[in-house]
């Protein structure tokens, strides 16, 4: 894989964050969720030096709580050498994260937060060399480059390289988690697939393409088929 890291506008932590593991982090949200009140649209910038390791929610990109977001986008962009994830999708809905590159990464690259987030379009993206992590969540331990918690995206053209452990890795719950822990009668293990095609994996330490523990659709999420 040949990735380009260089972009002209440059958003970057200080002269200490790679000693201290403590960077910038851009974080849109909303007074509540699914005001529609914030969108965003960031292309073409590079990012670096980002994320602050041992706290969870500061992340390089992070699109936090807003809901739908149609419209709203992360494209182009080049994100390396971080200290918690690249691109944080977190309860948010009909999000574009496209053309993005993502190398040198602590933890989960492209990170589907609660398994409340459904139709993002998570496509054309490059991870190389992620990286694990042990102060974020167990499963970053051993890290995959593209983390999805709800299989009701549309995962394509991706590739994933070089990671400690894991190119893609479906780890789907049986219900939502983190802040979102909780909802009545969602259940993203027996949801259906959105689209997962034209993805490639290679040279990463463990598989390519991780489903565990389980993914059952079913024509009623929480019930029998």
């Amino acid at each position: 894989e040949v990735i380009n890291l260089s972009r002209n506008v440059i958003i970057q932590g200080d002269e200490t964050s790679v000693e201290n593991e403590y960077g910038v982090h851009i974080m849109l949200t909303s007074p509540k969720l699914g005001l529609k009140s914030t969108h965003g649209k960031l292309s073409n910038v590079e990012v670096r030096f980002a994320g602050q390791a041992f706290q969870l929610g500061r992340y390089p990109i992070h699109f936090h709580m807003i809901g739908d977001v149609e419209g709203s986008y992360v494209k182009n962009c080049a994100i390396h050498d971080t200290f918690n994830r690249a691109v944080t999708i977190h309860a948010v809905n009909k999000f574009q994260v496209m053309n993005n590159v993502a190398f040198n990464i602590m933890g989960h690259t492209y990170f589907i937060e609660d398994a409340v987030e459904v139709e993002n379009h998570i496509k054309y993206n490059v991870a190389m060399l992620t990286r694990s992590s042990w102060s974020l969540l167990n499963t970053d331990n051993d890290p995959a480059s593209f983390w999805i918690t709800n299989p009701s995206n549309f995962i394509e053209g991706n590739r994933a390289c070089g990671s400690q452990a894991y190119g893609f890795w479906m780890d789907l719950p049986t219900g939502s988690t983190g802040l979102m822990a909780g909802l009545p009668n969602f259940c993203p293990r027996g949801m259906p697939l959105g689209s997962y095609k034209d993805n490639v994996s290679h040279s990463n330490a463990h598989y390519g393409l991780r489903v565990f523990p389980e993914f059952n659709p079913k024509n009623k999420s929480c019930g029998k088929n």
